[in-house]
């Protein structure tokens, strides 16, 4: 095993075509396909099966790849500690339940450290990929809540995957509305105000139980239900349609506007909200320097 056969395993996955890997690797497409079946000899597994659609990694396959992630990971840190190898693009991932506190930390680590050749990606995602995103080293550290209902699914799904998490603040559940929203002028919100307006939710794909939802209560009947898949979308439907949508109350003015506001809901519940790291991977000092400013941006 080398670390450049590491390096094809992981381009062809992302790439998702031994043609396409090839190009991207700048070698002959039957040298690609030898060194990956001469990596799936060494350890007596099948890494990739082909399909219609190209080629998809097998379930050991995708169990590989994570090591190979993290194995390539600490390579580089090596050659960045002592070779100053760290010439190309600098290159940072968050995934994360849609909190405006995470993406404000976000672009204060841009700004402090972009320089002039980055690659950043904000991943707002679904519960589950967040922890796979992280798992798999897709994305340094990932962002999520747990609370009394979820805890003990969401930890065993951490613990299957060896990752962490720690907590950054604990929360007592808010309701978003529109500004021109009749709950807006409440002090407190209950259920019972809430019944006669739709309850907007993120979408969680085929993980969609409730355990994974990433709102809290998800439980509680609603006749009125709306699902979408990205923040500008429940914003802007809160705003038209009068909805709602049950949260940790934390909302940056400056990156959302004025015409989101949060009102305490009258239950007894919380979220505890953290982020999750890889169990046995240092972490990088930009991961570092990103918890220590979500610190300070989701004081609560």
């Amino acid at each position: 095993m080398t670390l450049k056969q590491l390096q094809y395993v992981v381009t062809t996955a992302e790439a998702g075509s031994i043609t396409e890997a090839a190009g991207k690797l700048f070698i002959a497409q039957p040298s690609l396909t030898a060194a990956i079946h001469e990596l799936e000899n060494e350890f007596g597994i099948t890494l990739f099966t082909r399909s219609g659609k190209g080629i998809e990694l097998t379930p050991e396959g995708d169990e590989f790849l994570g090591y190979a992630r993290q194995v390539l990971e600490q390579a580089n840190l090596i050659k960045e500690r002592y070779k100053g190898d760290n010439k190309g693009k600098l290159r940072f991932c968050v995934s994360s339940q849609h909190y405006s506190f995470v993406v404000e930390a976000f672009v204060r680590l841009l700004k402090e450290h972009g320089g002039d050749k980055y690659e950043f990606h904000m991943r707002e995602t679904q519960t589950y990929d967040i922890i796979d995103d992280v798992a798999h080293l897709r994305s340094e550290i990932g962002i999520l809540y747990l609370n009394r209902f979820n805890e003990t699914v969401i930890r065993k799904t951490l613990r299957d995957n060896n990752l962490t998490f720690t907590p950054l603040f604990t929360a007592k559940p808010h309701v978003f509305v529109g500004k021109g929203n009749p709950l807006a002028s409440k002090k407190t919100i209950t259920l019972e105000d809430l019944k006669s307006y739709p309850r907007l939710a993120y979408e969680q794909g085929s993980h969609n139980s409730f355990y994974f939802s990433e709102e809290i209560l998800s439980t509680v009947d609603c006749d009125r239900e709306l699902i979408v898949c990205d923040r500008a979308t429940l914003f802007n439907m809160l705003i038209g349609l009068n909805g709602y949508t049950i949260c940790s109350g934390v909302i940056s003015e400056e990156l959302n506007g004025p015409n989101i506001i949060a009102r305490p809901l009258d239950v007894d519940d919380y979220m505890e909200i953290g982020y999750i790291l890889p169990g046995n991977a240092r972490i990088s000092p930009l991961t570092a320097n990103y918890i220590e400013i979500l610190k300070t941006t989701s004081k609560y």
